[in-house]
Order: C-alpha cells, then sequence, then structure tokens
C-alpha cells in the first residue's frame, strides 16, 4: 500500500500552485519585454536589447537556480525515507552555498558585461541599452537564486503552497512598477524607459526574497542558523548540482545561440525572436507545474522504494501536462495575433513573429513530454543521466541543424527547427531511460 498520497487531487494541490510559481521569472522577463517594447521611441531597439540580456538572465538563473531541484530531490528522499531528524542542519547550508555560487557568478561577469553582449550581436543603441538593463537587473541574481533555494526547502517538504504566494507578489509588484517605472506617471515619476523595467524587476525579486525568508522561518522547522560540521548530504548535493550546472550550460548554450543567431539576422527579426521565445518559455515554466508534482512525490517514492506508485504517477502527470499542452496550442492558434501585438506593434516584426509561431505552437507536446519526465528525473536524483542528455541534445542535436540552417540561409525558421529537434531528442531520450530503469521496478 502507497504510503504517499498520489491521488488527481493531490496532484493538483501541487502541481495548480507549481504553475503560478514557476512562472514568476518568465513573467517578470516577458512584462519587460512586453513594456518597454512599447515605448513610443526606440521600442524596438528596447525589446531586442532585453531580449538579449534576457537570455543571458536566464542563462545564469537556470545554470545556478538548478541546484532548487538538488535541495528539492534530497529533502523529499530523506521525507520518504523518515531521516528528516537527521537533516537539520542541511538547509542552511543549502541556502549559504547558493548564495555563495550567485555571488561568485554576478562579480565574473559584472566587469565583462559590454563584451558578452557584443558577443552576442547586440550592436550601438542595443549594446548600450542592453548595458543599461543589465548593470541594474544584475543585482537581484542572488536574491533570486536565495528565493529558489528556499523554494528548494519548501518543495522538498511537499509544499508549493507558499511559493505561489510569494511568487504571485513578486509577478504583481514587478507588473504594477514596470508600467510606473518606464512610462513615468506626470508629476511624480519620470519615464525611465530600459532602466525603469530593470528597477521594476530587482524591486520584485527583492520582496520576493524577503517574503521567502519570513515564510521558511514562520510556516517550516527549518533553522537557516549555519553550523558545522558540514551535512554528509552536501557532498550529494555538490555532486548533484555539478551536473545539473554542465546540464544548464548546455541547455543555454542552445537558447543564448538562438538569440545570437537571430541577432545577426536583424533587429526586427532578434525582436520577433524575443517575442516567440518568451511565449515558448511562458509554456514551458507553464508545463512544469505538473513536472514539480512529479518531482516532489516522485523523490518521496523514491524514499520509500515504492516503484509500482512511482510508475503510476509518472502516467497520469505525463497525461495531465499532455492535456494542458494541447489546451496551451489551441490557445495559440486563436490568440496568436493579440499576443504577438502585445510585446511590439511594429508591422515587419509582427509578420516575422508571425511567419515562425505555428513552430513554437508544434514545439509544445514535445516540452510537455520532454519537461515532465525531467522534472521527475530530478526528483529521482538523476542528474547525471540529465546532464548527459542535455549535452548529446545541444551539440549533437541543436547545434548541427543551426548551422544547416545559417548555411542554407533558413534564417528564423530554421532556428526554431533546431529548438524543435532539440526538445524531442530530450524527450525521446528520457522515455527510453525510464521504460529501460524504472519501469522494470514497478513490475516486481
Amino acid at each position: 500500500m502507497s504510503l504517499t498520497n498520489i491521488s488527481f487531487k493531490r496532484i493538483q494541490q501541487l502541481a495548480i500552485p507549481a504553475i503560478i510559481a514557476g512562472i514568476a521569472e518568465p513573467v517578470l522577463s516577458s512584462t519587460d519585454a512586453a513594456v518597454v517594447g512599447n515605448i513610443p521611441e526606440f521600442g524596438t531597439e528596447s525589446l531586442a536589447a532585453v531580449g538579449i540580456v534576457g537570455a543571458f538572465l536566464s542563462a545564469l538563473i537556470w545554470i545556478l537556480g538548478q541546484t532548487r531541484s538538488a535541495i528539492s530531490a534530497i529533502i523529499s528522499q530523506n521525507l520518504g525515507a523518515g531521516t528528516m531528524e537527521d537533516l537539520k542542519s542541511f538547509p542552511a547550508q543549502a541556502v549559504y552555498f547558493n548564495i555563495g555560487l550567485s555571488i561568485m557568478l554576478l562579480l565574473a561577469t559584472y566587469f565583462f558585461v559590454e563584451e558578452i553582449f557584443t558577443l552576442l550581436n547586440a550592436k550601438g543603441m542595443i549594446l548600450d541599452l542592453s548595458v543599461a538593463y543589465y548593470d541594474i537587473r544584475v543585482w537581484g541574481f542572488p536574491l533570486t537564486l536565495f528565493t529558489f533555494a528556499i523554494f528548494g526547502i519548501f518543495r522538498g517538504l511537499q509544499n508549493t503552497f507558499w511559493p505561489m504566494i510569494v511568487a504571485a507578489i513578486g509577478a504583481g509588484v514587478n507588473v504594477g512598477l514596470d508600467f510606473l517605472f518606464v512610462y513615468g506617471l506626470e508629476g511624480y515619476v519620470d519615464a525611465m524607459g530600459v532602466v525603469g523595467a530593470a528597477w521594476a524587476s530587482l524591486t520584485a525579486q527583492g520582496i520576493m526574497a524577503v517574503l521567502s525568508l519570513v515564510l521558511v522561518l514562520k510556516k517550516t522547522n527549518v533553522s537557516l542558523r549555519l553550523t558545522f560540521p558540514l551535512h554528509p548530504e552536501i557532498n550529494r548535493l555538490v555532486v548533484m548540482s555539478a551536473n545539473l550546472f554542465l546540464r544548464s550550460v548546455a541547455l543555454n548554450v542552445a537558447l543564448i545561440l538562438s538569440t545570437r543567431s537571430a541577432a545577426g539576422l536583424g533587429t526586427p527579426i532578434v525582436a520577433a525572436h524575443t517575442i516567440a521565445l518568451n511565449l515558448w518559455l511562458f509554456t514551458a515554466f507553464f508545463l512544469d507545474g505538473y513536472g514539480a508534482a512529479g518531482n516532489i512525490l516522485g523523490g518521496k517514492l523514491l524514499g520509500e522504494n515504492n516503484f509500482n506508485s512511482l510508475w503510476q504517477l509518472t502516467k497520469k502527470v505525463v497525461l495531465y501536462n499532455t492535456i494542458v499542452a494541447a489546451i496551451l496550442v489551441l490557445l495559440g492558434l486563436v490568440f496568436y495575433d493579440t499576443l504577438g501585438w502585445i510585446y511590439n506593434k511594429d508591422a515587419q516584426v509582427l509578420d516575422i513573429y508571425a511567419s515562425v509561431f505555428y513552430m513554437v505552437l508544434f514545439c509544445i507536446p514535445f516540452s510537455a513530454i520532454a519537461f515532465t519526465l525531467d522534472a521527475i528525473f530530478k526528483g529521482l536524483g538523476e542528474m547525471g543521466y540529465l546532464r548527459n542528455v542535455l549535452l548529446a541534445s545541444t551539440f549533437f542535436g541543436f547545434v548541427p541543424v543551426l548551422l544547416l540552417s545559417q548555411y542554407l540561409g533558413w534564417g528564423l525558421w530554421g532556428i526554431w527547427l533546431a529548438i524543435i529537434v532539440w526538445v524531442f531528442w530530450r524527450g525521446i531520450a528520457l522515455v527510453i531511460k525510464y521504460y529501460k530503469k524504472y519501469l522494470p521496478l514497478a513490475k516486481r
């Protein structure tokens, strides 16, 4: 008999708050993009700059933010195994580990920002706007990584409600401040353009970090007082994080190369790509909700050695996410024109965006399978395999297709074909692994 509840109701209790929490970061970036893209003067250049910086910042956040999954996996597995009492010193050490990594990476990039964005094909006004935007937003990086670590603790404890509250408040603050700071309020606040969008995001990230700190101290028994010696699970956290670090590097090579390639094709094309990529990333984080439920419950089931329930859980969350993907595709088909118009009013940009948006929609069902299994495998601690899958799909799938498309002059269409191949590869590799390793265990 299963010790862990994997009913429809329980999965929804975890997945729906996780969906809301998961879209906070893309909401921050998407809101910035949508608001600055409609600045009366230089809206297209501002949108391109936010797109380039957004791709780079997302890369940094995802690279180190994966420690959230490692923290969650370790806590949930210990919870399932009944060894939480031995884990008291681990959460604080994990949080400080995350903060230390974020500060190191911030310092490693801050002084070379102009060179970094030049490599991403930002030039002239777009380069100037990118640097101005990044110089402010980058200080939110440690705040976001701290928040992610706390979210990992809550997830490990089978709780996605409080992360949802934090994320919803942060997103709401960001949206309101974006309009206030970017466009200004006559007589009270001067319009700050792209810089205003950066300040809005930084403020929202600060509020989310403070709320996370208060909630973890008030709503759990977790102590953030740093004590020594290091907990034995820290070694496993470092190994998991290292594998996820390499995995995320490969993942973000694909995303950054796609943005760099689009930037090399001209301002209207990178602006259109920014719209398409922001919408795809929004659906990706939306799909991550049921993946999070699989991650949280899967880790606990592994701790219980309950592989039959793990198989039942996997079938359920994949099915639910496939249904969500179908709904997202239908909504995209109906509202694709409106979605593009929200970001930018330039007719040339919107025409280019419309020419590739069907490829974004085509990618979503593959994303549902790949992202759901990816999350479950994180909960199971399969970080080494996830690393190998991303490395292979990026360097043997995405990159060759991208280079071929550049050689043949396929433009933005070729960039999105490379993304589709990349996601499809990931999904197939994870399905094969699950059927070979975990399905036999469920049938014993």
